[in-house]
């Protein structure tokens, strides 16, 4: 019930999200060849540069309810509750139901997990199919060895794989911990062998799942589908393994997290990262106390293959500490809402933990005060990076918590340590509590979206040091999001501390995003006390960094009226912006930014030659960034992939260049705006030429 209040109350202040997502729904739900391949534009120029599954289910709820906001982001919020409900069960099978309700609830308030179920991020399929693979193999534990328990391994894999479909390489974080499990604790019923036919005949089925999407997109002729965004060569492995694999982990160009460094959002690798001012926030609170709860229990059962508690504690624990590590140590591109993914594992050692202490399952007087102590311990450092927020919690926190540790200590009764942990937890959790409320007060929109209250984006996501938000740093004075900086208002957490984001607690109003109901027209626009963002959602964008709305659509204007057809921009920010707002057929080419993609000439002449594309616009020539972030890569190093340049440097010298004042309106506010997006160039009956330029660049 409270994760459904705290996922649909006022879901249509956040509009339509992340657009990028929101623009290739409306393409998909209006083309099954899009659908099948999750293509950005209606013209199935280029991809997403995620597999599809979560698009498939806003498309489908957008193909029965009509193309508005709420008919993407319910299912999304559906999702949230959905996973708060399995992880509830699965702590309750073990621990009962106080670990169960301990468990739902943490996960319920923590703030991150409010923000993603009000998303249409996919991270809520992720987390949903990730929590449902845990909770099938605590159910195998349960059917072993009297009855089959194959199926639900089996049933764990689909889910996997069905992960793997919504985000990929991320989704097998849960996978070294079912295997260690099962592997361990199942031998003493039937035998090591047969455990491992059993592992074996699970990982098939994750194989067959999670690989039949990138199975048909490989088998596919390239000239019958869309480019697949984030690759240079068109291949879904490059997607799987490159941009959405190693270049996460180990570092990479290119994406919404260059900005002249891949892991800028989430501060600098290192064992106190997930308390830093970018993560803490977000799904640190409890960590300390999850982490010794789970050790706890560790000690307390041996790992025991007679315990109970071993199989469940190296399944859900192996994914919390797999999880962790990764997230600890990724110094690619890395964005703080990526901490969805460790909340739930985090949820339920700390529900397993409370459980344990209230049954005196563990050594009360030992672990007890130890979980507390460091509970207080995290709290007071996330609190620590956020300076004026919940100042007044800080005593009572010390206080509740020492008063608890004396009372595990002094008293043996299971009343007394009920009402010690429970004191505890509520103290605990009342930093969550407020954040996860304040998160309904303002739109949780943009790409990066992130929970709390928008006072805290005045320290932002540096980690430390000069980060956004403060003096000199990204949010600061001439920072990004501060003055003069990108966008002042709240959205996706670029934008720190600038007015226009909604306090629940505070002053400020918010209407509802307009609809049209069902009959298919744009709908979701910006309301009052909304922050205002530019292309892709990311607040002030201009033509500094994907393109202006009103530029374009002077563009799209002289389009109509010489002849229609595909315009192809650099950028996918720009194309989603136009697709949403004016159901524009419009693509990108070079990805996200526009240097994710490293299109072909060739492909781009083939593209031509079919009339997927006629109009080409170089937004370059507006002084209009290649890519947000600019030429600098992760870590200072300098750029390496180029994009779309080389293709909108032969469509330069093949296509018939137009001049955009002859537009129709005359007026010089309509001619300056035209210029200002760019170049148009009119490609068609040029795929000759540019199939030329493509062969010599082939053989340079």
């Amino acid at each position: 019930m409270l994760a459904g209040v705290l996922n649909l109350w006022a879901l249509s202040r956040n509009g339509w999200a992340n657009e990028y997502y929101a623009a290739a729904v409306r393409s998909m739900s209006t083309s099954w060849h899009d659908f099948l391949f999750a293509s950005l534009d209606r013209s199935g120029v280029m991809t997403v540069d995620k597999p599809p599954l979560a698009l498939w289910v806003q498309a489908l709820s957008v193909r029965v309810f009509g193309y508005h906001s709420l008919s993407i982001l319910v299912p999304q919020a559906l999702m949230g509750v959905a996973s708060v409900a399995l992880v509830y069960d699965l702590v309750r099978r073990r621990f009962g139901r106080v670990g169960g309700f301990v468990a739902g609830l943490t996960l319920a308030l923590t703030p991150i997990t409010v923000a993603i179920s009000r998303h249409n991020n996919p991270d809520s399929l992720l987390i949903l199919c990730c929590v449902a693979a845990l909770w099938c193999v605590v159910r195998a534990f349960e059917s072993a060895p009297a009855r089959p328990s194959t199926r639900w391994l089996v049933a764990a894999g689909v889910l996997v794989g069905l992960g793997f479909e919504t985000k990929m390489l991320v989704a097998l974080v849960v996978v070294p911990g079912i295997f260690a499990a099962w592997l361990w604790v199942a031998p003493a019923a039937r035998g090591r062998w047969h455990a491992l036919r059993q592992l074996l005949a699970g990982g098939a089925a994750m194989l067959v799942v999670g690989g039949a999407w990138p199975l048909l997109v490989e088998l596919t002729p390239a000239a019958d589908r869309p480019w697949i965004s984030g690759t240079s060569n068109n291949t879904i492995l490059s997607l799987i393994f490159e941009y959405n694999g190693v270049g996460r982990v180990g570092g990479q160009s290119g994406g919404p997290g260059g900005l002249g460094g891949g892991n800028v959002f989430g501060g600098s690798p290192g064992p106190l990262r997930l308390l830093n001012s970018a993560l803490g926030g977000q799904a640190g609170w409890l960590l300390g106390f999850a982490i010794v709860a789970g050790l706890g229990i560790l000690v307390s059962s041996r790992l025991r293959r007679v315990d109970a508690r071993s199989g469940w504690l190296i399944a859900v624990g192996g994914a919390f500490a797999t999880t962790a590590v990764l997230f600890s140590a990724a110094s690619g591109i890395f964005h703080p809402y990526y901490v969805s993914l460790l909340a739930p594992f985090s949820a339920a050692l700390v529900g397993a933990g409370a459980a344990q202490l209230i049954a005196g399952k563990v050594s009360v007087r030992i672990v007890g005060p130890l979980a507390l102590a460091a509970g207080v311990v995290t709290e007071l450092v996330v609190l620590g990076d956020y300076p004026g927020q919940l100042r007044w919690l800080v005593p009572v926190l010390i206080v509740a918590c020492a008063l608890a540790a004396f009372v595990l200590v002094a008293f043996s009764s299971r009343t007394a340590r009920a009402a010690a942990v429970g004191a505890a937890l509520a103290a605990l959790l009342v930093a969550p509590s407020v954040w996860a409320v304040d998160t309904l007060g303002h739109a949780t929109s943009g790409t990066f979206p992130a929970g709390g209250p928008t006072s805290a984006e005045t320290v932002g996501f540096g980690g430390g040091g000069r980060g956004f938000g403060q003096r000199g740093g990204f949010g600061g004075r001439g920072g990004f999001g501060g003055r003069a900086g990108l966008g002042g208002a709240r959205t996706g957490r670029l934008g720190a501390g600038g007015a226009g984001g909604v306090q629940l607690f505070g002053g400020g109003s918010s209407s509802s995003s307009s609809s049209t109901g069902a009959t298919g027209e744009a709908q979701g626009a910006p309301q009052a006390g909304a922050p205002q963002a530019g292309a892709g959602g990311i607040p002030g964008a201009g033509p500094g960094a994907f393109g202006s709305n009103s530029s374009l659509t002077s563009v799209l204007s002289y389009i109509s009226k010489h002849g229609g057809g595909t315009l192809a921009v650099s950028s996918q920010s720009t194309a989603a912006s136009a697709i949403i707002h004016g159901d524009s057929n419009v693509a990108g080419i070079g990805g996200f930014s526009g240097r994710e993609s490293d299109p072909s000439v060739s492909w781009l002449a083939e593209e031509v030659r079919e009339g997927k594309i006629r109009w080409v616009l170089d937004e370059s020539s507006a002084g209009a960034a290649a890519g947000f972030g600019g030429p600098v890569g992760p870590s200072g190093a300098r750029e390496t992939r180029v994009g779309s340049k080389p293709a909108m440097a032969a469509v330069a010298k093949a296509c018939e260049k137009v001049t955009l004042s002859t537009a129709g309106s005359g007026t010089s506010a309509t001619s300056k705006a035209a210029s200002a997006a760019g170049t148009l160039y009119d490609c068609q009956g040029r795929a000759a030429a540019l199939a030329s330029l493509g062969t010599q660049q082939s053989n340079s």
